[in-house]
């Protein structure tokens, strides 16, 4: 029999690139991994007056949409797309309209970096078009097997191509508090789906991994905690639509029934275990970031930016990044085990997030903290892409599909 290593080492070329496109999750995760790094990169350099790039929407502008409409969609469409195929039973998005959707996301970011003699409308079109496709492509086989349960995803999804327009339209009247509040609501958006998938995943996983007793869901809790951070996705966005004491009861109300969630989950028994604690970890900061809103509410002067950055790296950059590890590693039939570059990777974005909190109003000179902040960010998803480089790029080492 042909050690692992060597069938490995013998795989041709083309049999690495139908691997690479044989499930969403490889070509997605490993570029939204690598594409989370890069645009950091560029961005700290940018800040700090190192380099100057020409963006499209101009840097600000670009920063908020690529971190949510790049690198956090690829991850969430190569996290669905793949799920699908568990949920249903029928086989996975592959192959040649894998790679086109993958195009089609591509495109868009190198575009709005390298500039091109391309009408702007060309790059909005294909910008604009890959969560609608993505969303057709989800909701076929939802549709052809009758899973009802999963159309919870097509409000979410349609939400997301709303406020990716939104963004747009900020973009080409020159509207900064337009496109700042389209941002705070797609982060949103995405904390709801979050939030709908930990419910799902959560239990199973701290249970499996702990070998500890699995922690059955309350309907009631779950349903109001989902429903009253969708609530707080308005407030978020728009604080002053609300009235004032409306507003702080719906983020406060959410934070407890959240944190209390998330206590019922367990995340005591899994501190051994990188794999599980830093999906707690990550959640726990969002009803942190929750309670930040309301501090801001309360206190004008209060940077709603620590709330933001709460989220944004602590929540959705530390799950994204524990879970395409998960998934990963589980997708290319692999144990579901982290050594020590993983378990640095995820203490990296945890240093990012710290690193986050003082320049967010906290300190005269902010720009060595937001620089050490997206160093330790650069870090954890680089070395994502160098410990999965191979796992993602080549077949299964049980020669199953996937």
């Amino acid at each position: 029999m042909i050690p692992v290593h060597n069938r490995l080492s013998a795989i041709p070329p083309m049999a690495s690139l139908h691997a690479w496109f044989g499930l969403p999750f490889r070509p997605f995760f490993l570029a939204g991994a690598g594409f989370a790094s890069l645009s950091i990169a560029l961005w700290a350099l940018v800040l700090s007056g190192q380099i100057q790039l020409t963006f499209y929407g101009g840097a600000y502008w670009w920063h908020l949409h690529e971190m949510l409409f790049g690198f956090s969609t690829a991850i969430v469409m190569g996290f669905l797309l793949t799920a699908v195929k568990n949920w249903t039973g029928l086989p996975g998005l592959n192959g040649w309209p894998l790679a086109g959707l993958f195009l089609l996301w591509l495109s868009a970011r190198v575009l709005m970096i390298v500039p091109l003699p391309l009408p702007p409308a060309v790059l909005i079109a294909l910008d604009l078009a890959f969560l609608p496709v993505g969303l057709v492509l989800l909701m076929r086989p939802i549709v052809k097997a009758q899973r009802w349960r999963n159309l919870v995803f097509l409000p979410v999804l349609t939400a997301m191509i709303a406020v990716n327009g939104i963004m747009h339209i900020a973009a080409h009247l020159g509207q900064a508090l337009l496109a700042q509040q389209a941002a705070y609501l797609m982060v949103m958006v995405i904390s709801v789906l979050i939030a709908i998938m930990a419910g799902r995943v959560f239990p199973m996983f701290t249970a499996n991994g702990t070998r500890t007793r699995r922690v059955e869901n309350l309907l009631w809790l779950e349903r109001t905690a989902i429903g009253t951070l969708v609530l707080s996705a308005v407030v978020v966005a728009y604080p002053y639509l609300l009235p004032h004491s409306v507003a702080l009861l719906v983020l406060m109300t959410a934070a407890v029934l959240n944190s209390w969630r998330a206590l019922r989950w367990r995340p005591q028994v899994t501190v051994r275990t990188p794999l599980l604690w830093s999906l707690h970890l990550a959640y726990s900061l969002l009803p942190l970031s929750l309670l930040l809103f309301a501090v801001a509410l309360l206190v004008p002067t209060f940077s709603r930016s620590l709330a933001l950055h709460t989220l944004t790296i602590g929540t959705l950059g530390l799950m994204m990044l524990s879970m395409i590890t998960r998934v990963s590693l589980g997708h290319t039939g692999r144990l579901l085990t982290v050594d020590w570059t993983m378990t640095l990777a995820f203490v990296a974005i945890f240093f990012a997030f710290l690193c986050r909190v003082p320049a967010a109003g906290l300190v005269a000179n902010p720009m060595p903290w937001l620089m050490a902040s997206a160093v330790f960010w650069c870090l954890g998803f680089t070395l994502f892409v160098l410990r999965f480089w191979r796992f993602l790029s080549t077949p299964r080492p049980d020669g199953q599909p996937g």
